[in-house]
């Protein structure tokens, strides 16, 4: 089924034409991504399908029956808004109905008017058989850290107004999501967790997203947005880079043909022909739309290294640094470490990433590193010739009435790369990272706050540090332009310190990892980023392996505690005199218990089990886990029976 039509649609940017022409459609379970540089409209293209933009031409279709959810990349709200009323904002009947749930059991009490509330929600729920879908819209707040839906708006950080956005967005009864930059703000865990969600749900998606490894997990078709016009390239992102290599290469050899066909038609039009005949005219005109055709301009690549200042035998020492929140700090009962006592030596060419969840104390562990933060215990020590490089998450400009060029002339004119062995002017290099035309004479003061901090990276890459930390780097950054700052950081000779929530980016300049510790202590891992999420599925995996092993011993246990308990019991009342003549179980009795003796740990377990996969992310899986759990339950309510029967034959 057709969710989504786009016919001929059109947008004028400030400067020139964004788009022209584009035509496409979103059919039912289809997961699609535009991708494109950084100005080429995709937001935009976005904004206009979810009816935030009006389109200067063509026409967009909604089938009726689909419905909408847009996640734009600056969500609006409320202030005064609690977070569980942004979330339930929604007019579907589903989500009212748990929403009047959720408000009763928040509500309830021992008077009577609240108990009469929360039972007309429970009836409600029962009757719309929606109680597999608020344990999703439950598993989807928990696994987002969004526990206090109490909490006004207006007092929330940017990233959790973002992960609320986020959230109404996923619990929304539609079939469609329109996503801008869904993974920003986010930590590698929850994009590991929005990742599977979205894969494994079977509504319809239209995402703009750089995180290339989430690109190549989730989508199904990705569309490229370049020169005005929209391009359908069938299959994930590791598919589209194979089709543009083989399409840049059919295009230069068609290039190469057509070149060597205008060198012949150029002698000849020079030789000034007769064009009084009519196939004469015909020719000139054909050579002449050649020359003067749309050339193919394959992606330039470009690449630049930098020299920094040669490292000292000393780079960087810490020794035995810990920092800790004090009482109070985000609600902390006592005073918490967020790093303790850790210990480390840098050397020269080490390329470490910090892996950690949000608020795990990425940021205050950087800041420690430069000094911009003291330790409480503990200190820092600084080689001579360690000169830092550091780009913070927001960083700060002290004339923000220079323009774009002057700003960036202020580190040099000209730049000296590659060892020597290229130079290019400061027009030029800012180009090459997403600054062209006009925008390099405008004010810093007029860029919006993803240009300052792309702005403030190529200025800091230019002042050539031999230690460059780096916070969340690429947060504003198109796939191409990430291209060229990933080949500048695989061959940077000085060390790195890397944060950031981007796999594939982490992959390709860390081949180390520090990992922060709930409880602040800080442990290495020795391999790609990559390599450790899947290390700590496994183990999580192993965890719930053997918690579910436990509990079935433990179940054993008290039933073998149970048969012991039978036989004094037992005993007692038979008196040690007298006894009376004892039943025994018969042989396929004994055998039936044996078989229950086994069988109820094992049931129990499952129920363990499908507890977990009833907040699965995938609707389908859910229902089917709920529906199991009730089976096995009313199994083991006859076994227990059954057991305890044969048991008290048996002791």
């Amino acid at each position: 089924m057709n969710l989504l039509s786009i016919n001929n649609l059109a947008k004028i940017g400030r400067e020139k034409p964004l788009f022209t022409g584009v035509t496409f459609g979103i059919q039912e379970g289809e997961k699609a991504a535009l991708i494109g540089r950084n100005g080429t409209g995709k937001s935009t293209l976005l904004n206009t399908i979810a009816g935030v933009l009006q389109p200067d031409e063509g026409s967009i279709t909604i089938n009726r029956e689909c419905g909408v959810s847009f996640l734009p990349q600056n969500p609006t709200y409320n202030p005064e808004d609690t977070i569980r009323e942004h979330i339930f904002k929604s007019n579907s009947p589903k989500l009212n109905t748990i929403r009047e749930y959720m408000d009763a059991c928040a509500a309830l009490g021992d008077d009577e008017k609240s108990q009469k509330a929360y039972n007309a929600a429970m009836e409600k729920m029962d009757k719309q058989e929606l109680w597999n879908y608020e344990a999703q819209i439950s598993s989807i707040l928990g696994t987002l850290g969004l526990h206090d839906l109490t909490r006004k708006m207006g007092t929330l950080s940017g990233g959790m107004i973002k992960k609320v956005a986020l959230a109404q967005v996923l619990v929304e009864d539609t079939k469609l999501l329109l996503l801008d930059e869904p993974t920003n703000h986010l930590d590698i865990s929850t994009i590991t967790w929005l990742q599977n969600y979205l894969h494994d749900m079977k509504r319809s998606l239209l995402m703009v997203t750089h995180d290339r490894w989430f690109l190549d997990a989730v989508c199904t078709n990705i569309y490229e947005l370049a020169r005005n016009k929209l391009k359908l390239y069938e299959g994930n992102y590791s598919k589209y880079l194979e089709k543009k290599e083989m399409e840049a290469e059919i295009e230069e050899n068609t290039e190469r043909r057509i070149e060597s066909v205008l060198r012949f038609e150029r002698d000849w039009l020079l030789r000034g022909p007769c064009a009084r005949g009519t196939k004469i005219k015909a020719r000139i005109q054909r050579d002449m739309q050649l020359i003067n055709r749309e050339k193919f301009a394959a992606d330039k690549g470009f690449t630049f290294e930098v020299k920094g200042k040669r490292l000292g035998g000393k780079v960087l020492e810490l020794h035995n640094i810990s920092k800790f929140y004090p009482k109070g700090f985000a609600g902390a009962e006592t005073t918490t470490p967020v790093i303790k006592n850790f210990s480390y030596k840098f050397t020269k060419g080490q390329k470490i990433g910090i892996f950690g969840d949000n608020g795990s104390g990425k940021s205050t562990f950087l800041n420690i590193v430069t000094g911009q933060l003291a330790p409480d215990t503990g200190n820092v020590e600084v080689g001579v010739n360690t000169s830092f490089g550091y780009y913070t998450q927001n960083p700060v400009f002290k004339d923000t009435s220079l323009t774009v060029l002057e700003y960036i002339k202020e580190t040099a004119e000209r730049m000296t790369l590659n060892e020597g062995k290229k130079e290019v002017s400061a027009t030029k290099f800012l180009e090459e990272f997403g600054f062209e035309g006009k925008i390099q004479h405008s004010m810093v003061s007029t860029l919006s706050g993803g240009e300052r901090k792309r702005l403030y990276l190529v200025r800091l890459l230019l002042q050539n540090p031999n230690f460059l930390i780096l916070d969340e780097p690429t947060n504003d950054f198109d796939i191409f332009t990430m291209n060229i700052l990933e080949q500048f950081l695989m061959n940077y000779e000085g060390c790195l310190l890397l944060v950031s929530h981007d796999r594939y980016f982490m992959d390709k300049c860390a081949d180390t990892l520090f990992i922060l510790e709930d409880d602040g202590s800080i442990s290495g891992f020795v391999g790609k980023c990559s390599e450790y999420v899947e290390y700590r599925e496994e183990q999580k995996q192993l965890n719930r392996q053997q918690t579910a092993k436990q509990d079935a011993d433990v179940a054993v246990r008290e039933a073998n505690n149970v048969k012991e308990i039978t036989t004094a019991t037992s005993l007692g009342a038979q008196g040690e005199t007298s006894p009376s003549p004892k039943k025994k179980l018969t042989f396929k009795e004994q055998k039936e218990f044996e078989q229950l003796d086994a069988a109820i740990p094992a049931l129990e377990a499952e129920q363990k089990e499908l507890e977990a996969k009833m907040g699965s992310s995938n609707f389908e899986e859910a229902r089917a886990a709920g529906d199991r759990y009730k089976e096995i339950a009313a199994q083991l309510e006859e076994k227990y029976a059954r057991w305890e029967e044969l048991a008290a034959v048996a002791m």
